[in-house]
């Protein structure tokens, strides 16, 4: 098979690993920075271009659109889809992930339980939101943020009012902030589960720093190997098909309720091979080859 990663270069290491194994497998790989394509667009000839040359025709196109380009990223991966490409991850279902309010809104539909979560446009109604939220400590986040970014821990209403009104008054993107409720019992810790075609394949517990709640990698947490209930996994691979992801790293909190879904990520990080040992690049590979040649499937999420 001729494969195409789009992703922003050869040195991360997701890349890397799915280059490796789609190689080992016998596949032609090609490596395209989707940062550096264009798109021509005319009535009955649309194409992306890459380093000045039309993309040649592949069999499979993985994407892994960072989050700071999704726009221009998906915007890339929509164009290859209507030239009747196969990808892996489809732009919409990227583009939803992307939105935290989107995708809380959606599992929420679809009867996943996720942290009680509000929004607002006023900093005024701080008082009657943190009601809503049983007062604080709340968790405070931007809807487009990634990696532990753009997250918040305001352990009074003093703090929750200050932090809204830093958010709202630097936020001209118009980005929408959410408020959570703070899950006490979790300590500081979350679970990543890595589902690939409708299967867990790896999964870790990932703990915070000392001095800091989130547990994401990227901000020095560490990771280990865990074993999922049967109830963590359902909700892990129901999650990522809300979302309408073949691909998706579903971040899950224990609470005294049950699982809850923070987050689905469209481009997870291949750092769970490290804690777990488990070949999650291997697995993609393996779920390209048995359904890139099957005809296209529509969207149905319908949000």
């Amino acid at each position: 098979m001729k494969i195409a990663i789009l992703s922003n270069g050869n040195a991360n290491y997701s890349t890397k690993r799915l280059v490796e194994e789609a190689e080992k497998r016998g596949h032609e790989v090609k490596v395209v920075k989707y940062k550096n394509c264009y798109i021509s667009i005319e009535q009955g000839s649309n194409q992306v271009f890459y380093k000045g040359k039309p993309l040649r025709k592949f069999d499979a196109v993985i994407p892994r659109i960072s989050s700071n380009m999704t726009k221009y990223g998906t915007a890339i991966v929509r164009q290859l889809e209507m030239q009747g490409e196969y990808c892996l991850s489809k732009s919409l279902a990227i583009t939803r992930a992307r939105d935290k309010l989107r995708s809380m809104q959606l599992l929420a539909k679809y009867n996943i339980d996720i942290p009680k979560t509000v929004v607002s446009r006023d900093s005024g109604d701080i008082d009657q939101l943190l009601d809503q939220l049983d007062g604080a400590p709340v968790i405070i986040k931007l809807a487009s943020g990634t990696h532990g970014n753009g997250v918040v821990l305001a352990e009074t209403k003093k703090a929750a009012k200050s932090t809204l009104q830093a958010f709202y008054l630097t936020n001209d993107q118009g980005t929408n902030i959410l408020l959570q409720e703070f899950i006490k019992e979790s300590a500081g810790t979350d679970i990543r589960a890595f589902v690939v075609g409708g299967k867990v394949v790896a999964s870790m517990q990932r703990q915070s720093l000392d001095d800091d709640f989130r547990s994401n990698l990227h901000k020095g947490g560490s990771g280990t190997p865990i074993k999922l209930t049967p109830e963590e996994e359902k909700v892990a691979v129901k999650a990522a098909k809300v979302m309408g992801l073949s691909v998706a790293g579903v971040d899950i909190m224990r609470s005294l309720r049950g699982p809850l879904v923070l987050e689905v990520n469209a481009s997870p990080g291949f750092g769970i091979e490290r804690v777990t040992g488990r070949n999650v690049a291997g697995k993609i590979i393996e779920y390209v080859e048995r359904n890139a040649n099957r005809t296209i499937r529509k969207d149905r999420v319908g949000a």
